[in-house]
């Protein structure tokens, strides 16, 4: 299966040598789940798309810092190729950013949430299960990063997992689109050396709470194989 991934942003330079960038990321969460994975990288961000949706068996998003609300050329043309990919019935998982346009893209609503960021190991309670999910896993922890919220959803939408914080954490949108607010490809390290990067923007208490949030375990391996099976 060859994977698109929809590359949103950059890892800010500073932090690149430690993490690696946005799609080494993604390809390190998939590595040994499946040897027959191909990865294809576009970078969405500088105009660059596949020359056929069919190019990719399914894509993926990164997240980004722009919001899907930001009048950005690159932004705008995200949201039509979204909506094209939905229309094409192509397979797409939407990570935080790609969760938010997803649900812009087909008509829902994105606003800055007046909670405030979320940063560090967010749980929500699983509402309903999906083939492609363990029937017995009841609640999900993984890191957010993320100061905007989905606030109303598209047509067709199913809401898969769900907090006070976060209403519409996981959802799937028709057969073939999954978001998801969290990120699985971040792992702790860069949780923590992003929510000190953006101590400028965040407030230090959230910080201080997202940082000891980091202790708590993390369902990023056990998302990686649920969204393979969602592609497959």
């Amino acid at each position: 299966m060859r994977i698109g991934i929809l590359q949103c942003d950059d890892v800010t330079e500073a932090l690149q040598a430690k993490h690696g960038n946005y799609p080494k990321m993604f390809t390190g969460l998939f590595e040994g789940l499946d040897t027959e994975l191909v990865f294809s990288v576009y970078r969405v961000i500088d105009g660059e798309y596949p020359h056929s949706v069919d190019d990719c068996d399914a894509y993926i998003t990164t997240g980004s810092r722009y919001g899907v609300n930001d009048d950005e050329p690159w932004v705008h043309q995200f949201k039509q190729y979204i909506a094209t990919l939905y229309a094409c019935n192509k397979k797409l998982i939407g990570i935080c950013f790609g969760h938010q346009m997803m649900v812009k893209a087909l008509g829902g609503e994105v606003v800055k949430s007046p909670k405030g960021w979320g940063v560090g190991v967010a749980t929500s309670v699983i509402t309903q299960h999906k083939p492609w999910m363990d029937s017995s896993i009841e609640e999900l922890a993984l890191v957010v990063s993320h100061q905007d919220q989905v606030t109303e959803l598209p047509e067709n939408t199913e809401i898969l997992a769900a907090s006070d914080f976060c209403p519409f954490y996981m959802i799937q949108i028709g057969e073939h689109f999954l978001g998801v607010q969290g990120h699985p490809e971040f792992s702790k390290c860069y949780s923590q050396d992003l929510m000190n990067a953006r101590r400028d923007r965040i407030p230090a208490p959230r910080i201080e709470t997202g940082i000891e949030s980091l202790a708590l375990p993390v369902d990023d391996k056990l998302v990686c194989r649920w969204l393979l099976d969602f592609l497959r």
